[in-house]
């Protein structure tokens, strides 16, 4: 099948009009220039007829003829800009977000600061639309997949081609399970657009809760032989929401071992920083390494690694976006901090909750 590729309808503003007096860096001091320099002509055009001996009827109209030609073309060029301002919003509201504003940097006044301001606005729109295109196509793929999976398994079991044995019906769990992950990252996904979310704060013992959260994963590992080291104090003691604070370690935990090759380890170690009255936790998985340009993208949503153990098997793109969401709930950050062991998520909660 032959796809023609549409011409856009907006190619871009064309740059109209003269701006002689571009070394202003106000729109009302232009605007009061060129009052001035009309005026100034209208008054030497009419004394130069008068003194040709031209009569009032016929000076006069000379004179606001050229006036007025004078103030036309040269107010062309300050508002050149505001009509390449409508046309690029034209453009946009058609759902073209590559178009800008031509640049003017000799220009500094009010219309040029507008048109660089537009431009970023553009840009960021140009951005989220691309998200959304991205959402749309990361969430089709990770929907299909289960769901044909699925579709073909439980086809071969009403047409008596396979057997409904406990190893089958697990494979149909375990593509359940998928999907119901999937369904909860959209639904996290959709709280995090509309703001934050509801916590219940409770008081409970760290340790305690990085074990109970380790458990499954350990479970899910299966036959990769990754060992979770844990160097967590049993005396520590925090204030939050624990099924927020779940999806923030089994995120970033969950992240380590995807990304860790078959049998190495992943360090899970915390401590309390007294003086900040916070609890930082590190979690690393020896080898690999994220570059320092990398590590803020990361945590954009709909973001996945291009290389290395674990991308192989895709992802939505948004767990570490919800963790970075669930500190950030709790007053912590998440970040990538420099370690010559390999990658190192930093994680840093307040011990106590503050109420705003």
């Amino acid at each position: 099948m032959n796809v023609k590729q549409r011409k856009p309808r907006f190619q871009g503003a064309r740059r109209t009009g003269v701006r002689p007096i571009l070394f202003l860096r106000s729109l009302k001091l232009e605007l009061s220039a060129l009052i001035v320099i009309a005026t100034a002509i209208a008054f030497l055009v009419c004394w130069i007829l008068l003194k040709l001996d031209l009569s009032w009827w016929i000076a006069m109209p000379l004179t606001l003829v050229v006036a007025l030609s004078f103030t036309y073309t040269f107010s062309r060029g300050l508002t050149a800009r505001l009509r390449q301002l409508r046309d690029v919003a034209e453009a946009m509201a058609n759902g073209d977000y590559s178009v800008r504003v031509p640049i003017d940097d000799s220009s500094h006044d009010e219309v040029e600061q507008l048109a660089r301001s537009f431009n970023e606005m553009a840009a960021e729109l140009q951005h989220a639309d691309k998200m959304r295109m991205d959402m749309i196509a990361n969430v089709s793929h990770e929907l299909r997949t289960p769901v044909s999976a699925l579709q073909a398994q439980v086809e071969n079991m009403a047409d008596g081609v396979t057997e409904p044995t406990p190893a089958n019906l697990e494979s149909i769990l375990n593509q359940t399970h998928r999907l119901s992950d999937l369904i909860a990252f959209l639904l996290d996904l959709s709280r995090m657009e509309a703001g934050a979310a509801s916590l219940d704060i409770e008081r409970f013992n760290f340790a305690e809760f990085l074990d109970d959260t380790i458990e499954p994963l350990e479970i899910a590992d299966g036959g990769h032989a990754h060992i979770i080291e844990m160097n967590v104090p049993d005396d520590i003691m925090i204030e939050g929401d624990q099924d927020r604070l779940r999806q923030l370690f089994t995120n970033i935990i969950g992240n380590a071992l995807k990304h860790s090759p078959d049998g190495t380890n992943v360090l899970v170690e915390a401590h309390e920083d007294i003086p900040h009255g916070t609890v930082v936790t590190n979690v690393v998985n020896f080898g690999s390494q994220i570059s320092p340009d990398s590590r803020s993208d990361i945590f954009r949503r709909f973001v996945r690694a291009k290389t290395g153990p674990g991308t192989e098997s895709g992802g939505t793109g948004l767990g570490l976006s919800i963790a970075r969401w669930a500190a950030q709930l709790h007053g912590g950050t998440v970040q990538v901090v420099d370690d010559s062991r390999g990658a190192n998520f930093e994680i840093v909660l307040p011990k106590y909750h503050i109420v705003e």
